[in-house]
């Protein structure tokens, strides 16, 4: 790890009420980490009996909807404008279920589920495909081992429950 300002190497010196914290010699200073935010959505219909999932261009793996949170923006106004973005949709309700800390992309994923209105799709150059799928094909054709498939899972679990 290496100061964002000056390029110093870190080294790990202990904060009172933090732990260790990566420090900065030359700038005397402690270095908290910086990480960007994103939202991942399990998108469903109105009846929460199907999901959503995208193929985007340049991928053959289906995976689940997801965004940048941007500068100034809340996640519950991020949910909506990315389902509108990339679907032409407009969510009717959205749940928050819970996040996971991607530390090879220095990412936090906030999850949602996503009640969407029932039109047809309109969706941009990002995805190249997207279809509705049962819970066991959506769990069945997500890629594997990924953030995504954990949400998925989690979600179709708490969905099971609705139903």
């Amino acid at each position: 790890m290496y100061c964002r300002h000056c390029g110093e190497k870190l080294s790990l010196r202990f904060c009172e009420n933090e732990g260790l914290i990566p420090y900065c010699n030359t700038c005397e200073s402690y270095m908290f980490p910086q990480f960007s935010v994103a939202v991942s959505m399990v998108v469903t219909n109105r009846t929460q009996d199907k999901i959503l999932l995208a193929k985007h261009a340049d991928d053959d793996d289906f995976i689940l909807f997801a965004g940048y949170v941007k500068k100034g923006e809340n996640v519950e106004k991020t949910v909506p404008r990315e389902i509108k973005e990339e679907l032409g949709l407009d969510v009717v309700k959205a749940k928050y279920t819970y996040s996971r800390y991607l530390d090879k992309k220095e990412l936090l994923m906030l999850n949602f589920i996503v009640v969407v209105d029932e039109k047809p799709l309109r969706f941009n150059e990002e995805i190249s495909e997207a279809r509705w799928c049962s819970f066991d094909e959506a769990v069945a054709l997500i890629r594997k081992g990924t953030a995504a498939e954990a949400f998925l899972q989690n979600a179709v679990r708490e969905l099971k429950r609705k139903l």
